[in-house]
């Protein structure tokens, strides 16, 4: 079994050496358990997801530190892929940033995701979304740089500077990020194809790209994005869409049918479940010592 240090160092070399890095979103412990097996190299808690699946509220600041990173240590306990951790803006301010660095370490991320919004911060494909100043974002990064206890646990410094500054100064806050010690540099919603080729020949950095469907960038190819210089693909909310619209139909279709027959979606047998959620374990134990406990 891999330990904590040994998926961060893992993923680490992987992003020091700008190898393509396709990254699903997890956002419960179901879709953590399903993607763990499908053999990625990362996975990434989404804050969005956790929001919505934790707290049934949107991404707009309300989740706090607390809520994320009791998330981030149970998804850490039962999966063995190298874990990529929302923080929304750190938290609060640089005492706040420090804290959430160490805790997220402490429970088993692999890297953090900072970014420059004001708060209440909003979903990164949402509008009207503010920035800070520049020079209280690149603090933020050199807090959290200085707080880890290892240089394998990444910052990943975001920007979301080019829906209301525009191209050239997301650009250029992502170049400040990289000089300042962030690890990855993730410019939030370019809005072309062109954008993101230009976001790769501007900045020197392992580069992130956001792929949401339905929102303010094209999704485009890894393979694509890959070439014009980014490291890591990311896809944060592909499972939790794609589950809600299957349940509005697999819910509708109850509804309407009152039966599970003719479903509209295929439904993982029970069995299948049991095995994807550990009960193997829990019957090996039960049957060395079940009978001790009668005796």
């Amino acid at each position: 079994m891999s330990t904590d240090r040994d998926r961060r160092a893992a993923l680490a070399r992987r992003i020091r050496a700008r190898e393509l890095t396709i990254v699903p979103g997890v956002f419960d412990m179901i879709s953590a358990r399903v993607a763990d097996r499908a053999d990625f190299d990362a996975l990434y808690m989404t804050g969005y997801g956790i929001a919505a699946s934790h707290m049934g509220l949107p991404d707009a600041g309300l989740v706090g530190y607390s809520e994320m990173a009791g998330r981030a240590a149970r998804i850490c306990e039962v999966t063995r892929t190298p874990l990529i951790a929302d923080a929304d803006t750190g938290f609060g301010g640089l005492l706040n940033v420090r804290h959430t660095a160490r805790g997220y370490e402490a429970a088993g991320v692999a890297a953090i995701q900072i970014e420059d919004q004001e708060f209440p911060k909003k979903c990164g494909h949402a509008p009207d979304r503010g920035v800070v100043p520049l020079g209280e974002m690149l603090r933020k990064i050199e807090v959290a740089v200085e707080a880890r206890g290892s240089d394998d646990f990444l910052v990943v410094g975001r920007t979301d500077s080019r829906a209301s500054l525009g191209l050239d100064e997301a650009i250029r806050r992502g170049q400040a990020f990289s000089r300042a010690g962030a690890d990855v540099v993730f410019i939030e919603s370019p809005e072309s194809e062109e954008e993101f080729e230009r976001i790769g020949q501007e900045i020197d950095a392992p580069l992130l790209a956001n792929m949401v469907e339905g929102g303010f960038s094209p999704v485009l190819p890894a393979q694509i994005l890959a070439r014009f210089g980014f490291t890591i693909v990311l896809y944060p909310g592909t499972g939790f869409l794609a589950m809600a619209k299957t349940l509005q139909g697999v819910y509708g279709h109850l509804k309407g049918m009152g039966s599970s027959l003719g479903l509209p979606a295929e439904a993982l047998p029970i069995g299948e479940m049991h095995e994807l959620m550990g009960f193997g374990e829990v019957w090996e134990f039960e049957k060395r010592w079940g009978k001790a406990e009668t005796e």
